[in-house]
């Protein structure tokens, strides 16, 4: 019945709004047309989750979660809520015959459940940061949702920092999306690295995740990375060098979910060099950026790995100040099938900002790859690292939050042509008034720029950034929260919210309706 596929069709439009799909194709429509008739719809819900802040009992956390304001999301009807609650603690399944200790544990699971209830974080309205605090290494993971008005864009950070220690630092990370599939480029297994994989799973039911490593070399050898169960609203965190016999410098994670979808990010910890998660690289491709490595950045390692059946030849290039340039030396990369490659770039900013590009040597071969930079600032024992991993573009909207009233930097890098961007920092979480600013980054270049903060700004602000137009922009932003000396430090990517979703409009010539 002709009926019955309209129906089908105005069902998949609420559900690619509903889920966030990026297209929906209604079978047989030409290209052109489908293009010209679609829309963009604001999506109806979100979910984020964080990983377990620290495991020192030194650890000072601060949550922020913010929605920017804009286009409502939602339905007649629909429930305006952003909420993270804790993670549930994984229980042993084992069966406790002893019946007063098996009242215990019944006792502890339900105070878990009702503690997991409780929001730590609930956005209250659009265009207003909301801040939590956490301290030690007690702080849980978070799983949460946002619907309604406060669906689309929603954001959250966690900012942790840990002042004493082999591994003192600041670790910041955006609380991700779940998903199935994620690359890591910079992890290792050496024994001067702790690397931890958290994975976080937000559904009720169990997800099974498993763990690849590769090297200079290729694969690296593992039999306790198949098959990881991680419980339903948990979150479970494993030291990679657990997972192998093998010390490697430098390797590249594979995390992927045979069944359901987590959360997954990376804790490293340097002995005497600091700590910092390692988010997600974009998707394999075979163009990519790096955006924002600090000025005074004194060291910056690329770690590169191409995951397909071929070799991977790509130019090197730094987006500075004013000009698109190849490091003496390291003009080019290759990378070797199933590999992962490192380029010492040294201090290849010389003092101004900058951003990382590759592209194809040859644009007719242009094989996929993953990256990240491992960035350094200071020496000896006042150095600390953050990681950069390559970044989708800003493209509709990009928010991130906990800017503070000094430390903040935001980069700005156009690969291709010139791009005119709207940066607004948003209302504070205790006071302040939201302001714009609007930047022209030209092509091949990097522009730094330092928010100036909302007046009267009381706790914490959110920065949201447009395309206005003109090409893609790729942007991160740093914080530095400098203590004893350290310039301790932290950066965030800034991708696109996927606060939008396109979908066809309904139109259809009634007259061919038969019954």
């Amino acid at each position: 019945m002709k009926s019955t596929q309209l129906s089908l069709i105005a069902g998949a439009v609420a559900l690619a709004a509903l889920t966030g799909f990026a297209s929906l194709n209604a079978p047989g429509a030409p290209a052109a047309e489908e293009t010209a008739s679609a829309s963009s719809l604001p999506v109806e819900r979100s979910s984020l989750v964080c990983p377990a802040p620290s495991a020192s009992d030194l650890a000072e956390t601060r949550y922020t979660s913010f929605t920017p304001p804009g286009k409502p999301g939602g339905g007649e009807g629909a429930k305006d809520s952003a909420e993270l609650k804790p993670a549930l603690v994984a229980l042993d399944d084992e069966i406790e015959t002893d019946l007063k200790k098996a009242k215990k544990a019944e006792e502890a699971a339900k105070k878990a459940k009702a503690k997991a209830d409780k929001p730590v974080l609930a956005v209250k309205e659009p265009g207003k940061p909301v801040i939590a605090d956490a301290n030690g290494s007690a702080a849980p993971a978070l799983v949460g949702t946002a619907t309604g008005t406060l669906a689309p864009g929603w954001a959250a950070q966690q900012t942790t920092t840990v002042t004493a220690g082999g591994a003192r630092g600041v670790l910041g990370v955006s609380c991700t999306a779940p998903d199935t599939d994620f690359w890591f480029p910079g992890a290792s297994t050496a024994r001067s690295r702790q690397d931890y994989i958290h994975l976080t799973n937000p559904d009720d039911g169990a997800a099974v995740a498993d763990v690849e490593l590769f090297g200079a070399k290729g694969a690296v050898g593992s039999e306790v990375g198949d098959g990881i169960t991680v419980p339903g609203r948990s979150s479970v965190a494993l030291l990679l060098s657990t997972l192998t016999d093998e010390s490697v410098n430098d390797l590249t994670a594979h995390v992927t979910t045979r069944s359901g979808r987590v959360g997954a990010v990376l804790l490293t910890a340097d002995d005497g060099s600091g700590t910092d998660w390692l988010t997600a690289a974009a998707d394999p491709s075979g163009t990519l950026v790096m955006p924002g490595i600090p000025a005074d950045a004194t060291s910056v390692q690329l770690v590169a790995f191409a995951p397909g059946e071929s070799d991977a030849d790509v130019k090197v290039q730094l987006m500075g100040k004013n000009t698109t340039f190849a490091p003496a030396g390291n003009d080019t990369l290759h990378i070797k099938s199933g590999m992962t490659a490192t380029v010492d770039l040294k201090d290849i900013t010389r003092g101004e900002p900058g951003s990382l590009r590759l592209t194809p040597v040859e644009k007719n071969r242009a094989t996929p790859i993953v990256a990240a930079l491992q960035v350094v600032r200071g020496t000896g024992a006042k150095q600390e690292y953050a990681y950069i991993p390559a970044t989708r573009p800003v493209g509709a909207r990009a928010s991130v939050t906990d800017n503070r009233a000094k430390g903040s930097t935001l980069s700005l890098a156009a690969p291709g042509a010139d791009a005119k961007v709207k940066v607004t920092t948003s209302a504070g979480s205790g006071g302040g008034e939201a302001a714009v600013e609007t930047y022209t980054v030209k092509a091949g270049t990097t522009m730094a720029v330092t928010p100036k903060p909302p007046a009267g700004l009381k706790g914490t602000y959110a920065l949201t950034v447009e395309t206005v137009s003109g090409g893609p922009v790729h942007a991160s932003r740093a914080l530095a929260l400098p203590e004893d000396g350290v310039q301790m430090f932290t950066v965030q990517t800034l991708p696109d919210d996927g606060g939008t979703v396109v979908v066809p409009s309904a139109r259809q010539d009634l007259s061919v309706l038969d019954d």
